[in-house]
């Protein structure tokens, strides 16, 4: 694996993380988390500039995200279920998300990226939902920054060891989205305090 991302960086540079984080999260079979990782390292040893690697990583996150909405708008679920598995997008992982986007509607479009299979979906149900392309891109673009520098940060600090989060991803993926939606609601309810004290402090 290694050597395919090194060789496809090495050949493409800033504009291949674009094209394959744009493939990546449309459905194609990219190890999405492995790359930015990868890259991260690269920002490591010097050979990539982090700014650079954000933007480009975030450009390709947002603009896969957002034909992944348009599809679901203009073919709805019947594409999905039928063409879903050719991608490795399973029937038990398209009922799962449509739980869980049911229950927490535009929130698994920020945390949806961090759970591979999920985030191939989310954007897909929110167009099907006919989401306001507003709503839908506060939501689905901040978790697309988030997760670019999340794992792009990783990288850089793990140095040669971002092999790990491969590892990592593989074996533990499924126990993130809970502590996720904790960290979540834990945040929500810090904002929300923080706005009462302050409008008591106005007062």
């Amino acid at each position: 694996m290694e050597y395919y991302l090194h060789h496809w960086i090495e050949q493409f540079g800033y504009i291949g993380i674009m094209i394959a984080l744009m493939g990546g999260i449309v459905g194609l079979p990219i190890p999405d988390e492995v790359l930015l990782t990868y890259v991260g390292y690269n920002v490591f040893t010097g050979a990539m500039s982090f700014p650079l690697t954000l933007v480009c990583s975030f450009i390709g996150a947002i603009i896969g995200i957002s034909i992944s909405y348009c599809l679901g708008i203009k073919l709805g679920l019947p594409f999905l279920h039928k063409f879903g598995p050719k991608v490795h997008i399973t029937e038990a992982r398209i009922e799962q998300t449509k739980v869980l986007f049911a229950k927490m509607g535009p929130f698994v479009l920020v945390i949806g990226y961090f759970i591979p299979g999920i985030r191939h979906i989310s954007a897909f149900l929110a167009g099907i939902n006919e989401y306001k392309f507003k709503k839908f891109a506060i939501y689905a673009y901040s978790g697309a920054l988030l997760w670019v520098l999340t794992f792009i940060t990783l990288g850089k600090e793990l140095g040669k060891d971002w092999k790990n989060v491969k590892h990592y991803m593989e074996h533990y993926s499924t126990h993130l989205l809970p502590l996720l939606i904790i960290a979540l609601l834990i945040g929500a309810c810090v904002s929300y305090w923080r706005l009462g004290t302050s409008a008591k402090n106005d007062a």
